[in-house]
């Protein structure tokens, strides 16, 4: 009699350059996810993304908004603006955590419970 919080669609992993890339996992996956499933970021509910410190996730959030990166790395076409109302609400890696081996289980089922939460 369990009911599912969320469903997990769609995924992606990417292993980036440690010299160029260091860290941009998050911009390569979320332009393919969206690319794949023809959404855009307006149509994301929550945003939950690991911080390994805090100037990761702002090369990621200027990555993802960038025409530069976009024309470098994905023919033109951006990831977009991550609303910031949506990100990390309820704190990120930084301010919970992020226990070796665990991080990503913590970041679905935040994502998980925040969908309920808030839409």
């Amino acid at each position: 009699g369990l009911k599912p919080l969320a469903y997990l669609r769609d995924y992606s992993f990417k292993s980036c350059d440690p010299f160029d890339e260091l860290l941009l996992g998050p911009t390569y996956c979320s332009q393919e996810v969206l690319a794949r499933n023809n959404l855009d970021m307006s149509e994301i509910g929550v945003y939950e993304i690991h911080e390994a410190f805090a100037g990761q996730i702002l090369s990621n959030l200027t990555a993802m908004d960038s025409q530069k990166f976009a024309d470098e790395k994905f023919n033109g076409k951006r990831v977009g603006k991550v609303d910031m109302d949506k990100l990390n609400t309820k704190g990120g890696s930084l301010s919970l955590g992020h226990p070796f081996g665990a991080t990503g289980s913590r970041l679905v089922t935040t994502a998980a419970r925040r969908l309920q939460q808030e839409q």
